[in-house]
């Protein structure tokens, strides 16, 4: 592990959770930092400025989701929400509140690590914000409003292009339903799900081979994929 190795917060009560995330993140080039509660996972995120955090919501002295807010307080590090509690309202809570992604236990460490990266790599794109995101075979202007797919222009209402470019400026990251409804649609339509799933039809539709980018997290939002 090199000495500028991306400092890696775990902040999770259970010993066997840092026992086996330890020595995983070290030998995929990370730094781990070990709390066991929530103010202690807060002391650490203000004084040790890491570069991503793995949160537990289950915590003995707050719950995480209550962390959450308290750490969007002065924070905005990249914070993957790791745990057992699998209902849908908690997953939206946790993304409400300010997480970036969230991974159920039992968990792949394949995929709780290509979430890792991907959620870093947000993080440094977001310092140096580009005009045109792209993945895969789609490119999103959000300078210019333009959509291509394969280097062809795709045609898109001004709804249709609002939605898209919400999801693209959070390219990756699980964006619920509630958070693109109040932006697409405004604060009184935040409960009018139909809306979505007509408009996430439409540009499908319209994506053609891209559309598999656009992916369905079901009960919660929509994720745009990030991929070379």
């Amino acid at each position: 592990m090199s000495p500028g190795a991306p400092i890696i917060l775990v902040i999770d009560d259970e010993p066997q959770i840092h026992r086996f995330l330890g020595p995983a993140l070290e030998a995929a080039g990370y730094a781990p930092l070990r709390a066991d509660n929530a103010r202690e996972g807060l002391r650490l995120a203000a004084s040790r400025g890491p570069d991503c955090i793995l949160l537990d919501l289950g915590l003995p002295d707050m719950d995480g989701k209550e962390m959450l807010e308290r750490l969007r307080a002065f924070s905005r590090v990249p914070v993957i929400v790791v745990s057992a509690r699998d209902r849908e309202a908690e997953k939206v809570a946790a993304l409400d509140a300010g997480a970036d992604d969230y991974v159920e236990k039992p968990f792949g460490l394949a995929e709780l690590l290509a979430r890792l990266r991907a959620a870093t790599r947000r993080a440094l794109q977001a310092e140096t914000p580009s005009p045109t995101v792209t993945t895969g075979a789609l490119e999103v202007d959000l300078e210019h409003r333009m959509v291509r797919v394969a280097g062809a222009r795709v045609a898109v209402t001004p709804r249709e292009w609002d939605l898209l470019a919400a999801l693209a400026r959070d390219l990756g990251k699980v964006v619920t339903q509630r958070h693109l409804l109040t932006a697409v649609w405004g604060p009184a339509h935040a409960e009018d799900a139909q809306y979505l799933r007509v408009y996430v039809g439409q540009l499908r539709q319209k994506l053609g081979e891209a559309a598999r980018l656009l992916r369905t997290e079901p009960g919660v939002g929509y994720r745009l994929v990030e991929e070379d």
